[in-house]
């Protein structure tokens, strides 16, 4: 056998996540009360196939592509099959799980199932499709579900209303992206700062993830409005703050923001702008913290992603894209590391007396 026909075969015994699995099949049937239900969300795709497909292979990306979307991660990766886990708004909360996909980047192809689904579903896989265009059909973008839940049939409906609604979304946004005049790389870019701090790691967390106290310590911080929920289950042990915030340019102006943040005690809070500025499409980032020798090193991560139709309007006419990542890398980075030198101040003994 070679090579290409042992890879097709394998690709094939993984196809189903569940297919290895037989335990959590049979207990997720005993534990539904509805019959199997499935959904297929289609659209035309006026894009190369293989560039549609690999949006959704970079499962990283995803807070820029999918309102919903908090974080993803990649947990682990063996040839084509992947685990992952996700945060995402369901409704007004946040949730998260863990999914094993089966990637074929030969026919365009992504199966996924959900490990643990979150009551009232019992069972939740799908798969995603991407075909070119030929000479007697168009390009094609598919969304695949099939599921199982308990709580009889008004559960059963209302999870079936939200996939439909999440799909469709879904699908939309991945077209809208692979059909862009841009590549997403031109307009995705991500960044990073970090500072050194004379201080314990746990002050320096506390400083960031008391964001209620910003107005006080940030110059940039006009207003800001913070609500926090404990960790759950549900929500992989993160806290949950939601922030309104009023931040000042340099230009004079206030900007109005909302972000939801994830707060993982001592180690890192992760947050996506929910609401973010003129000029971007999206926003996401991450406060990294980690003991060093001379002290606490934290690091800020931005991923942005511009808005092509925006960018003249809020950097100037005739601004290239080049142009504005600079300006966009400045700007955030700018708040970010003004951030970072005031949390050294503050615990390095220069503000203490604005806690």
């Amino acid at each position: 056998m070679d090579t290409e026909t042992a890879q097709a075969t394998e690709r094939e015994s993984a196809r189903d996540p569940y297919e290895k699995a037989p335990r959590a099949v049979a207990e997720a049937e005993a534990a539904a009360d509805s019959a199997t239900r499935s959904a297929e969300h289609v659209t035309e795709l006026a894009a190369p196939a293989h560039r549609a497909y690999r949006l959704i292979e970079d499962v990283e990306r995803w807070p820029l592509l999918f309102a919903p979307c908090i974080w993803s991660r990649e947990l682990e990766r063996t040839g084509d099959v992947q685990r992952i886990r996700l945060w995402a708004l369901i409704g007004h909360e946040v949730k998260s799980w863990t999914s094993r996909r089966v990637l074929d980047p030969v026919t365009h192809r992504i199966d996924f199932a959900q490990e643990v689904p979150a009551p009232p579903i019992t069972a939740m896989a799908g798969h995603w499709r991407f075909d070119d265009a030929t000479p007697d059909a168009p390009g094609r973008l598919e969304l695949g579900h099939r599921w199982t839940t308990t709580g009889g049939e008004f559960a059963a409906d209302r999870i079936a209303g939200a996939l439909d609604t999440n799909s469709t979304v879904e699908i939309g946004a991945i077209r809208s992206w692979a059909e862009r005049a841009q590549e997403p790389d031109e307009l995705i870019l991500s960044f990073s700062d970090e500072e050194t701090v004379a201080g314990p790691a746990g002050e320096v967390y506390d400083f960031l993830y008391r964001a209620d106290l910003w107005p006080r310590r940030l110059p940039h911080v006009a207003q800001l409005d913070l609500e926090t929920d404990p960790p759950t289950d549900a929500t992989a042990g993160a806290e949950v703050q939601t922030l309104d915030m009023d931040t000042s340019a340099a230009d004079g102006t206030t900007h109005s923001t909302q972000s939801v943040r994830l707060c993982f005690a001592g180690e890192r809070i992760v947050y996506k702008q929910t609401t973010p500025p003129r000029g971007l499409l999206a926003h996401s980032g991450e406060w990294i913290i980690s003991g060093g020798p001379d002290g606490t090193r934290v690091t800020a991560r931005h991923t942005v992603a511009l808005d092509p139709d925006a960018i003249e309007g809020v950097f100037g006419a005739a601004i290239t894209l080049p142009e504005a990542r600079a300006k966009v890398r400045d700007i955030i980075g700018g708040n970010s590391r003004g951030t970072l030198r005031a949390a050294r101040r503050h615990l390095e003994g220069e503000g203490a007396g604005d806690a």
